[in-house]
């Protein structure tokens, strides 16, 4: 093979590489904290993608709804309830991280489309 080619089959296999890698990773928009989403003019009707922290004692699972507050990692004054309308990610709990993409209803509850939570770690102390 010449150098041409040699160069040219290179760079085709990096290109590859970092597609295989960037596939479904969402890179339309950031996370925003819930102090965040709070603090921005962002108008009820809006699509957001919020992240933070299950409210230890909000969480309440009944026949076709969940709900929670959603509280701030930095900011413990800064909360958001959430609606969820499907099945709960088994691994959804209180204190537990979770990013969350949904509908702003209102300046105070977010109605989730889709609930992602952290794996849970393989290594324990």
């Amino acid at each position: 093979m010449n150098k041409k080619k040699k160069t040219l089959l290179s760079i085709a296999f990096v290109v590859a590489v970092v597609g295989i890698g960037l596939y479904g990773v969402d890179l339309s928009e950031g996370y925003l904290r819930v102090s965040e989403l709070n603090s921005t003019q962002i108008r009820p009707g809006a699509e957001v993608n919020v992240m933070g922290i299950v409210k230890t004692g909000t969480l309440d699972r009944n026949p076709g709804l969940t709900s929670f507050e959603l509280k701030d990692e930095e900011d413990a004054n800064s909360s958001i309830r959430v609606e969820y309308k499907s099945e709960l990610p088994s691994n959804v709990a209180e204190g537990k991280k979770v990013s969350i993409s949904g509908t702003l209803v209102s300046e105070n509850i977010l109605e989730a489309k889709k609930i992602v939570t952290g794996c849970p770690s393989k290594y324990t102390e």
